[in-house]
């Protein structure tokens, strides 16, 4: 009998909460197909998102920020969705989401403050894409700036992935901000040799190179004694050309400045010591 009675129970348990688990179960499912369809969805939201932005010539420094904004956002309004389909309480659900969100505010501040360091990149722009920039102790060109991070490709096409934390709070060299760069040179000669001579040569060489600014004011190109060393007069030159040219101008005068030193007879001293023997 005492079989029996159990048995009866277990149905009646049964029959109660078979309806309710039923209904809970075709929401649950309901709510996976939501998810499913939905992410689908936004991933060709997130396409045509792009095309777009791309078609319409939009700063490209604001693309990638734009374009993870959105997906992120899409994302979490459905995940709301699902969650709210399935029956749980919006207010229980905020106030879990409340809690999540301070302790995951907490375990990931670094990545809040690299969120917050993207925004403040975009706001003020310290630098856009394709700027060559200088910063936590990187060199290189800016290819992409992100929600969190920001890419940038060094000269030897090494990629460098920097949060944008301490991009928008520390210092920063943007050496493509202006149109135009200094080119600063330092030549030695000999002190047996001609100074005029030497600015003769050096002249003649920048004389050649289209790159280098000539006729504008106050970018005409400077050469004057800057030292008169232990073993040679320091010549300082200073050429003005666009940003874009700076190391082919650096690199050309270099090389040039020299040939036409040997080319004029014009030495070019090395460090060296006058060594005196005596003997008693």
């Amino acid at each position: 009998m005492e079989n029996a009675s159990d048995f009866g129970n277990v149905s009646s348990l049964v029959k109660e909460f078979l309806p309710v688990a039923l209904s809970y179960g075709k929401m649950l499912i309901v709510a996976i197909l939501m998810l499913v369809v939905g992410f689908w969805l936004i991933k060709k939201v997130v396409l045509a998102l792009r095309k777009v932005l791309l078609t319409r010539n939009i700063d490209s420094t604001l693309t990638p920020f734009i374009i993870s904004l959105v997906t992120i956002s899409l994302k979490v309004l459905l995940v709301i969705s699902a969650v709210t389909y399935v029956g749980i309480p919006m207010t229980s659900f905020v106030a879990i989401l409340g809690a999540a969100s301070l302790a995951i505010g907490m375990a990931f501040s670094g990545t809040l403050q690299n969120f917050a360091g993207g925004v403040m990149i975009l706001v003020f722009r310290p630098f856009k894409v394709g700027d060559f920039i200088e910063a936590q102790g990187y060199m290189g060109v800016v290819r992409e700036i992100q929600i969190f991070n920001t890419i940038v490709t060094t000269g030897d096409n090494k990629t460098i992935i920097i949060p944008n934390g301490g991009l928008s709070t520390g210092s920063l060299i943007n050496y493509s901000h202006m149109p135009e760069r200094r080119v600063d040179l330092t030549f030695g000669i000999g002190y047996g040799d001609d100074i005029d001579k030497a600015y003769a040569a050096i002249k003649a060489v920048i004389d050649r190179n289209e790159k280098i600014i000539k006729d504008q004011p106050g970018r005409e190109p400077f050469m004057h004694v800057g030292n008169l060393g232990d073993n040679s007069v320091d010549i300082t030159v200073r050429v003005w050309v666009e940003s874009a040219n700076y190391w082919d101008v650096f690199f050309y005068m270099n090389e040039f400045v020299k040939k036409e030193f040997d080319a004029q007879g014009i030495s070019i001293p090395f460090p060296q010591r006058d060594v005196h023997i005596v003997k008693d």
